[in-house]
């Protein structure tokens, strides 16, 4: 089950959502087609519910091609973290809890 702590991003929401957040954003760029997406969802729902200091949320790339295509996504799962509007770090694949974290810069 997904977690109520992760949003969903579109592009009619991207802008006010990701781009503005005060907070940094961690997107996870998924298909409902994709196996190694629906493995990395609970890790997702994980980082959402202990985080209470950045935002999580997803993008559907079938429904938002435009935003797969403007973040550069070539392969999903593809996971980024954007901080005052720009996209700092990313990770592709699917991969432990504390490798994303690390990749992301979300560890200590």
């Amino acid at each position: 089950m997904a977690s109520a702590a992760v949003q969903e991003f579109t592009v009619d929401n991207f802008q006010a959502l990701v781009l503005e957040s005060e907070k940094p954003v961690v997107v996870d760029f998924w298909a409902e087609w994709c196996g190694p997406c629906k493995q990395l969802g609970p890790v997702i729902d994980q980082i959402a519910d202990e985080r209470s200091d950045i935002v999580v949320g997803k993008v559907d790339v079938d429904s938002n091609q435009e935003l797969a295509m403007r973040y550069g996504v070539q392969g999903i799962p593809f996971i980024a973290r954007f901080e005052n509007g720009q996209l700092v770090k990313q990770a592709v694949g699917l991969q432990p809890k504390a490798s994303l974290e690390r990749a992301l810069g979300l560890s200590e």
